[in-house]
């Protein structure tokens, strides 16, 4: 084993280890480039489309995110549970494959067809009616990736290649074909050319593996768990993505891109951690079972940890840099991102604790009606706030509504944790490492304040920002976390 074992797995075995980094490598690598390749794009679509056709691009997308929930349902969990349970019995691999895929087919019918219905009823969508077509077809195709039959059988080196490769072809197709303002349908219309071509990609490499058998189809086993997680999946919406799908009907697209540009920093940061909590709930979850409460609780003070040495840093840094960040991402038109943005930041701490919370202590208790709760909660909230302060904030209002709605799911879940482990809220951990980095802002602002060039003072900021939270972290805190992270980048660069 090496360093990173030591660390966070000292008791698990070299080879179920070896097995769990390698898949870790390949999903962190993918969910890194989820974010990152849109961010390759980003800023030439941002300066060639502008701000309007941006926003009307990412409205269409939230309209559309909302038909693909109805009809994915739960299959992503549902899917890989019940492929990686079956992995060693080809018959009931194939009938489970089968039921599923029947199951998945007849809800994806009934969203295209809905969300065709709803193109020509509600006139702000029919106004658009050629990106909602084009929406349809991602509908149909979407449900043809089956990616949760090759995560049910552990291949996350197909899917990591497979998804990268083309995602090449994707940037290189936007910089070709998206050449004005006009070209947004085209933009709108690579995305799910990109996602059909996997489909059929998938669809071919399926074979391999599973076989479809009209005559072993039962799909009433897998309704209930198909609905209620397709439940939970809608409410998370609900304080999520639907400010976007709101935000665009009550006030315009300008507005909508102002909001989705403000979070597209955030959506990146958050996706590193992320791949973190993912993979820290089957330890989690290992430890429950082996009765180590109190190994539990100190993994998750750990992870506290590791989330506030690396995200409070950045939310103070982006706090500051906004306009600059905004400048470099999006170019000029995108001012009035900037304070939504700031609204916006805060919640890389405060959705990291939520996962800490959610994915690495109640779903290993497998507390799903806790987490069911969560959800209502932050649904009820978000849908109330947006109709109260949306139409007169806007964009902004868009943004103090996410923050309150996460707050509200984060009180929740700390009510949740409280009652089931009796790991309170780390107050003194929160109060430390937030005072701990208020003197970096002495030396981050008058870069702020008095370098003109966007560029070079985002990358002053940068700089002290990185050494200020080295000298702090490893020479003066001492930080546990921080020194093995240290010891184990300065391992990994001299092999």
């Amino acid at each position: 084993m090496d360093a990173l074992d030591k660390i966070y797995y000292p008791s698990s075995q070299k080879n179920n280890m070896a097995n769990i980094k390698k898949n870790f490598f390949y999903s962190s690598v993918l969910t890194t480039a989820n974010y990152l390749f849109p961010m390759l794009t980003y800023p030439y679509v941002a300066r060639v489309l502008g701000v309007d056709k941006i926003g009307l691009c990412n409205f269409a997308d939230s309209i559309i995110s909302y038909f693909l929930l109805f009809s994915m349902m739960g299959i992503g969990t549902v899917g890989i549970r019940e492929i990686a349970k079956y992995r060693g019995n080809q018959e009931k691999l194939d009938q489970a494959y089968s039921s599923l895929f029947t199951l998945n087919s007849i809800t994806t019918v009934i969203a295209v067809i809905a969300l065709l219905i709803a193109t020509y009823c509600v006139p702000q969508l029919y106004a658009n009616k050629e990106l909602m077509f084009v929406g349809a077809v991602r509908l149909l195709v979407s449900y043809l990736q089956i990616e949760w039959l090759f995560k049910g059988l552990e291949d996350f080196k197909y899917i990591t290649v497979r998804t990268l490769t083309i995602k090449v072809f994707y940037v290189i197709g936007v910089f070709l074909f998206v050449r004005t303002k006009n070209d947004y349908v085209i933009y709108f219309a690579l995305y799910t050319l990109m996602v059909a071509v996997n489909a059929i990609i998938n669809v071919w490499y399926a074979r391999h593996f599973v076989h479809f058998v009209v005559k072993r189809i039962s799909i009433s086993p897998f309704i209930k768990s198909f609905v209620i997680l397709g439940i939970y999946m809608f409410l998370t919406s609900l304080y999520g993505t639907f400010n976007v799908a709101f935000l665009g009907f009550t006030s315009n697209e300008t507005q909508v891109g102002y909001y989705t540009t403000a979070t597209k920093l955030y959506t990146i940061l958050l996706s590193l951690f992320s791949a973190f909590t993912g993979v820290m709930m089957p330890r989690m979850s290992s430890l429950l079972a082996e009765g180590k409460k109190d190994e539990f609780k100190n993994l998750l003070h750990r992870s506290v940890n590791i989330l506030m040495m690396f995200s409070t840093p950045l939310v103070f840094f982006s706090i500051v840099f906004a306009p600059q960040i905004i400048g470099i991402i999006s170019g000029k038109g995108y001012e009035g991102a900037i304070l939504p943005m700031r609204i916006a930041m805060p919640l890389m701490l405060i959705i990291g604790y939520e996962q800490i919370l959610v994915i690495q202590t109640l779903m290993p208790l497998k507390k799903d009606r806790a987490i069911l709760i969560n959800s209502a909660i932050g649904a009820a909230t978000g849908l109330l706030l947006n109709i109260i302060i949306v139409p007169y904030l806007q964009s902004v209002g868009s943004s103090i509504v996410w923050f309150l709605s996460e707050c509200m799911v984060l009180i929740s879940a700390q009510y949740f944790v409280t009652k089931y482990v009796g790991l309170r809220f780390p107050f003194a951990l929160f109060l430390k490492n937030l005072l701990a980095y208020v003197p970096m802002m002495f030396f981050i602002i008058p870069i702020y304040l008095y370098v003109d060039n966007i560029i070079v003072s985002f990358i002053l900021g940068g700089l002290i920002m990185c050494v200020y939270s080295y000298v702090l972290n490893i020479r003066i805190l001492h930080n546990e976390e921080a020194l093995n992270f240290y010891k184990l980048m300065v391992a990994k660069i001299k092999r």
